[in-house]
């Protein structure tokens, strides 16, 4: 009596959940082996021809060429023991025929690694049977480990770091993938003295990561430690680190788990520009000696990025991942990067689009307060929808700043300083400063991202021009 096992999709790696089906290799009814090929697959980041970790026939297929699986959902279905249509007994995963017998010293049994690629022989390549979350496990029996030898020859290793004797009886060990199954081989670690954490038993990366850590804390080498890089986790643990240790707690901390995923979410680019600042200061300067309040640097630029973003909208965004779409917002709010005691912090102006340079003065100045002094609400620390760093008090010139993460879009702005600059066609010192801008590039193209930063520059040049947006 034929039994009926059932393959999943099995979890490719690095954390990709679902495979689109580019390709059938078996048809149903077609015998299959253990480790053929079944099913090529297009992931995120690579085309892979998935094994089948059963020996029968084919009872049926799911999903059409074009279709979109997640990990888990099935793949196919095997009649284990089920006669071919020659006439001849399918062999299972428990009776697999070539990979049932250890190849002669010197030669490759068939089917292994060099002859299948990715795909790798249940035999002679760790001697594990895979059972890709299956529970149902057919009957045991017993096979001999070939030999290593050379000078480089050790024994393999228990997950607790004691070596495997020669023969043991062994059978199907269910392991989440055929990378987890590579890394345990690598690495000569023996499935089959572990305990997986999924589902019925079913062995993660994670177990065999942390079984290679446990032999590695007892001073058992393995060969890809001896062996250069592989794809496999470090086996020595590093010493701490001495020094002061300061939690990242508080602000701190809140700052640097926003970075990591901006850093972690964000396909950022930059681009930057020199810009001559000699005819907005001089601006700044008349303005101010016009009497009333004094209009600060900062908040003219918050007044150029307002204009430059109602020109290209695309960086007043954000990206909502779930739904895969690009959110453009109606309103600006620009934050604005602050140093205080406390770390950097973000305070942020609401509905900048709307106020004039007198009236964004006035708001950088009580949120920077209101920052050094600790008095900042949530609601000034969070909503920003673009973000002004001007990291040009600290004395540099240029910088490539993180984007606030869910923000499209960070300008930066450096010192202004003379240098020597052509003006009028005559060469003379003017004050020139380096912007660049950031950008999100799911949102937009370098054409859009490169169209702002030319507006912003073309404003500091000739503060005139904003006034066709006044």
């Amino acid at each position: 009596m034929a039994q009926v096992l059932e393959f999943k999709l099995p979890d490719l790696g690095e954390g990709l959940t679902e495979a689109e089906i580019v390709r059938w290799l078996v048809d149903v009814g077609e015998p299959v082996a253990v480790d053929q090929p079944v099913v090529e697959v297009e992931t995120a980041k690579a085309m892979v021809e998935v094994p089948c970790p059963y020996a029968g026939v084919v009872t049926a297929r799911f999903g059409e060429e074009g279709t979109e699986l997640p990990v888990g959902a099935p793949l196919i279905t095997v009649a284990v023991g089920e006669p071919a249509p020659d006439g001849t007994p399918a062999t299972g995963p428990e009776t697999g025929a070539d990979h049932a017998r250890p190849a002669p010293d010197g030669e490759r049994a068939p089917g292994t690694d060099t002859e299948r690629g990715q795909a790798a022989p249940a035999e002679g390549s760790g001697n594990v049977l895979v059972g890709y979350g299956t529970s149902e496990a057919p009957a045991r029996r017993r096979r001999v480990r070939p030999e290593r030898t050379g000078p480089t020859a050790r024994p393999p290793v228990r997950a607790d770091g004691r070596p495997v004797p020669a023969e043991q009886p062994d059978g199907p060990v269910p392991v989440i993938s055929p990378l987890v199954r590579r890394l345990a081989r690598q690495n000569d670690l023996d499935l089959r003295e572990m305990t997986g954490s999924g589902p019925d038993g079913l062995i993660l990366r994670a177990d065999v990561e942390y079984a290679l850590r446990a032999a590695a804390a007892q001073g058992v080498r393995t060969p890809a430690a001896e062996t250069g890089p592989r794809p496999a986790v470090p086996v020595a643990a590093a010493p701490p680190a001495e020094g002061t240790r300061t939690p990242l707690k508080g602000v701190r901390g809140a700052v640097a788990d926003k970075l990591s995923r901006s850093r972690r979410e964000i396909p950022d680019a930059t681009c930057w520009v020199d810009a001559d600042a000699t005819e907005l200061m001089r601006a700044r300067t008349a303005m101010n000696a016009a009497g009333g309040p004094k209009i600060s640097l900062v908040a003219l630029l918050a007044r150029i990025c307002t204009a430059a973003l109602a020109r290209f909208p695309e960086l007043n965004s954000t990206v909502d991942t779930q739904a895969r779409e690009v959110v453009r917002l109606d309103r600006v709010h620009v934050g604005f990067a602050a140093q205080t005691d406390r770390g950097l912090v973000v305070p942020v102006v609401r509905d900048a689009h709307t106020r004039d340079a007198e009236g964004l003065t006035a708001e950088f100045a009580r949120l920077t307060e209101a920052a050094r002094a600790g008095r900042l609400t949530p609601g000034e620390l969070t909503g920003g929808t673009f973000t002004l760093n001007n990291y040009g008090v600290f004395g540099v010139d240029g910088s490539t700043p993180i984007i606030n993460h869910p923000e499209a879009a960070m300008l930066g702005v450096g010192r202004i300083v003379p240098k020597p600059w052509v003006h009028e066609g005559e060469l003379a010192v003017r004050q020139v400063v380096q912007l660049s801008l950031t950008f999100d590039h799911r949102v937009c193209d370098g054409g859009t991202a490169g169209g702002f930063l030319r507006y912003v520059a073309d404003c500091v040049e000739q503060p005139a021009v904003l006034l066709r947006t006044l």
